[in-house]
């Protein structure tokens, strides 16, 4: 029996063909916010061609985990934001010994904050770019780094 979360998210993808010559779509998620997105092999490596891959959904998800995680750091040191940009840029990279690897994920983070100074919402920054539970998961395998600006 799989493990059972209280909350739960899933998504689903059908490929056909090898990974070189092949292609897939990201058929659906739980939520059905997400439907027919194309991804390939080809799109990973090069160009994206108007196909999606699995290293820029991965970004999607750490900005907006990113993005929530500070956002709550905020709030509790009694500052909270009243507009976060967040962009994250990850990194897919040949593997030492073969393959290939996500490298890093580097957060951008601009952010419109009443009453905190740039060094405390910088500190603020690195924080929860640690805390976030994207970044929780990726820790270890992957360099995180963030990079802060106020508005």
């Amino acid at each position: 029996m799989s493990k059972k979360a209280q909350a739960e998210s899933t998504a689903s993808v059908t490929w056909q063909g090898s990974l070189a010559e092949g292609s897939g779509t990201l058929t659906g998620t739980g939520s059905g916010t997400i439907a027919g997105l194309p991804v390939s092999w080809a799109s990973r490596t090069g160009e994206k061609g108007g196909q999606t891959t699995p290293e820029e959904l991965l970004a999607a998800a750490h900005a907006s985990c990113y993005a929530m995680a500070f956002s709550h750091v905020l709030t509790g040191n009694g500052t909270p934001p009243a507009k976060l940009d967040v962009t994250a840029r990850v990194g897919f990279d040949p593997k030492v010994g073969g393959g290939f690897e996500v490298s890093f994920s580097h957060l951008t983070v601009k952010g419109s904050v009443p009453g905190i100074d740039a060094a405390k919402f910088n500190e603020l920054a690195q924080a929860a770019s640690q805390g976030c539970p994207i970044s929780a998961a990726l820790k270890g395998n992957v360099e995180i780094t963030a990079e802060s600006t106020l508005a």
